[in-house]
């Protein structure tokens, strides 16, 4: 017989899951709030009592305070329909928040390209006023400009004859 494997925060973590799924639907297809556009859920963080979950979401269309005021409006509608669908003793309270984190990502992508650019520029300019020679001499050391490798320790090389 299988053991199961007691992964830490495994219950936990497959509630947060299904809450999010479920909450996914009931927003897409229950709540009827003009004010809610496209709405995706990001994650759901639930607490280990089970009695308020953070629903994080990011918002394609319309403003994402107008967007959070109606979904913490409807919380308590969802969380109505979430407790006919779940089958726990405790169904959390909800609390929605907007997900800045795609927005900050985006924000920093932006900078980097600002800073290769810039770099870029600068190599660029750099380059044409002073330009290095290259050194196109380069010899290895241990061949002489004869061919021959007498350069060579003799302990390295192979000594049978």
């Amino acid at each position: 017989m299988a053991k199961k494997r007691n992964i830490p925060g495994g219950r936990n973590l497959r509630i947060n899951d299904q809450i999010q799924r479920d909450l996914s639907e009931l927003i897409q297809r229950e709540v009827k709030d003009p004010r809610i556009g496209l709405v995706t859920l990001q994650s759901v963080e639930v607490t280990p009592d089970y009695a308020h979950a953070k629903v994080y979401y990011t918002t394609l269309t319309g403003d994402p305070k107008q967007t959070g005021e109606a979904l913490n409006e409807a919380a308590g509608f969802l969380r109505n329909m979430l407790f006919k669908r779940l089958h726990i003793h405790t169904v959390p309270t909800l609390h929605f928040h907007f997900d800045q984190s795609i927005e900050r990502a985006i924000e920093m992508s932006r900078l980097i390209d600002t800073a290769n650019a810039t770099r870029a520029k600068e190599e660029e300019e750099g380059g044409a006023d002073g330009e290095e020679e290259q050194d196109t001499n380069d010899v290895d050391s241990d061949v002489d400009s004869d061919g021959s490798n007498e350069g060579q320790d003799e302990g390295k090389g192979d000594d049978r004859k």
